[in-house]
C-alpha cells in the first residue's frame, strides 16, 4: 500500500460510501474511534503511573505494553468489520447482477407464454390449466427478482427517486383499483376515511409501493374460509385506509382485523427475509422483503413507518411523509 492509498483510506466519508454503511458501522470510523480511545488510555495510564509508580522506566514499559495490546485489539476489530462490510458489499452487488440477468429471461418467458395462451391457440383443458400454473409461477418469480433488485438499489443508494407535487387522494384511488379484484376474491370490504386532501412533494411511485405493500399484506393475512376464528372475533373481514395531516407530515394508516402478528415476532417485522411464525404456519406466500423495502425507501425520503398489532385481532400499519411546501404553509395557518 502506497502513502497515497493510506491517506485515501483515511477519508472516512468516501470509505463509508464505498461500503454503503452508516458512519458508526464504517471500519475507518471505528479505527479512528479506537485510535482516540488508545490515546486517552495512554495519557490516563501515564498520569496514574506517575502518581503510584516511583520508577519511570516501569511506567514507560507498562504504557508500551498497554499501547501494544490496545493497538492489536483495534486492528483485529477494525479488520473484522472491514471484511464484513466488504462481504456485504459483494453480496449486494451479486444480488444486483443476478437480478438484472434474470429479468430478461423471465420477461421473455412471460411473452412466450402469453403468445401460447392467446386467442386461436388450440389446446385442451389440461393444457390450459398447466399454462395458468406456469404464468402464476413466472409472476411470482418476477416479483421476487424485482424485490431483490430494489433491495440492492436501496442498499447501494442508487434507487431512482422522481419527486414532484401530487394529490395523495389520486394515488390511493389508483392503488384501490389495482387491488379491487384481490379484495373481492377474498370477500374483504375496503373503506377509506380521510381528513382533507393533502398534497405531497415526493415520488408518487413510492407512495403507491408503500400503500400497495401494506394493503397486499392486509389481504393476504385476512381470515380465510375454513380457518378456526376465535368465537368472540367472528366478524366480516374488513380493511380501513385512513389518511390525514399530522403536523408537517401526512399519516396514512391501513387497519385490518386479520390474524395479527405474534408479540415475539413484532421486533423483527422490518428485517430482510423475516416472516412471522403464523405466516409460515398458514403457508402464506411472500418473500419477507416487502416491509424492509418500504421502511428503507420511506426513511430515505424523510418519512417513517410503524405498527401495532394483536395476534388473532388484527394490525394497523402506518407511514408518514412530509407535506409539500404549500401544504405545510396551509397546515401552519390552520
Amino acid at each position: 500500500m502506497t502513502f497515497r492509498d493510506f491517506f485515501l483510506r483515511l477519508n472516512v466519508t468516501e470509505e463509508c460510501k464505498k461500503y454503503s454503511t452508516p458512519l458508526w458501522q464504517c471500519p475507518q470510523f471505528l479505527f479512528l474511534m479506537m485510535g482516540g480511545l488508545i490515546i486517552v488510555s495512554v495519557v490516563a495510564s501515564f498520569a496514574i503511573g506517575r502518581q503510584y509508580i516511583a520508577d519511570p522506566q516501569i511506567t514507560l514499559l507498562l504504557i508500551l505494553a498497554l499501547s501494544g495490546v490496545l493497538l492489536s485489539i483495534a486492528f483485529i476489530i477494525t479488520r473484522s468489520f472491514e471484511q464484513l462490510a466488504e462481504a456485504n458489499r459483494l453480496k449486494t452487488e451479486f444480488i444486483s447482477i443476478v437480478s438484472h440477468q434474470l429479468r430478461s429471461p423471465l420477461t421473455n418467458l412471460k411473452w412466450g407464454l402469453d403468445f401460447l395462451m392467446g386467442e386461436g391457440a388450440a389446446r385442451n383443458q389440461q393444457e390450459t390449466s398447466y399454462f395458468h400454473i406456469l404464468k402464476e409461477n413466472i409472476g411470482r418469480m418476477h416479483e421476487l427478482v424485482n424485490d431483490l433488485l430494489t433491495v440492492s438499489r436501496v442498499e447501494q443508494g442508487t434507487f431512482p427517486f422522481q419527486e414532484k407535487e401530487f394529490e395523495l387522494e389520486e394515488v390511493i384511488k389508483q392503488v384501490l383499483v389495482e387491488f379491487q379484484s384481490a379484495s373481492h376474491a377474498s370477500n374483504i370490504e375496503i373503506k377509506v376515511e380521510r381528513k382533507g386532501s393533502p398534497k405531497l412533494y415526493n415520488d408518487p411511485s413510492l407512495v403507491r409501493h408503500a400503500l400497495g405493500n401494506l394493503l397486499d399484506n392486509a389481504i393476504r393475512y385476512a381470515w380465510k374460509d375454513g380457518e378456526a376464528v376465535p368465537k368472540e372475533d367472528r366478524r366480516e373481514n374488513r380493511i380501513v385506509i385512513r389518511y390525514f395531516p399530522e403536523g408537517q407530515n401526512v399519516r396514512v394508516e391501513v387497519e385490518d382485523n386479520g390474524v395479527g402478528i405474534p408479540a415475539h415476532d413484532q421486533k423483527y417485522i422490518f428485517q430482510k427475509f423475516f416472516r412471522s411464525s403464523n405466516a409460515v404456519r398458514r403457508q402464506t406466500e411472500g418473500s419477507g422483503l416487502g416491509l424492509f423495502i418500504v421502511k428503507s425507501l420511506l426513511e430515505k425520503t424523510g418519512g417513517g413507518i410503524g405498527f401495532h398489532s394483536t395476534e388473532d385481532k388484527g394490525s394497523t400499519f402506518w407511514f408518514t411523509l412530509p407535506l409539500s411546501s404549500k401544504a405545510r404553509l396551509s397546515a401552519k395557518a390552520g
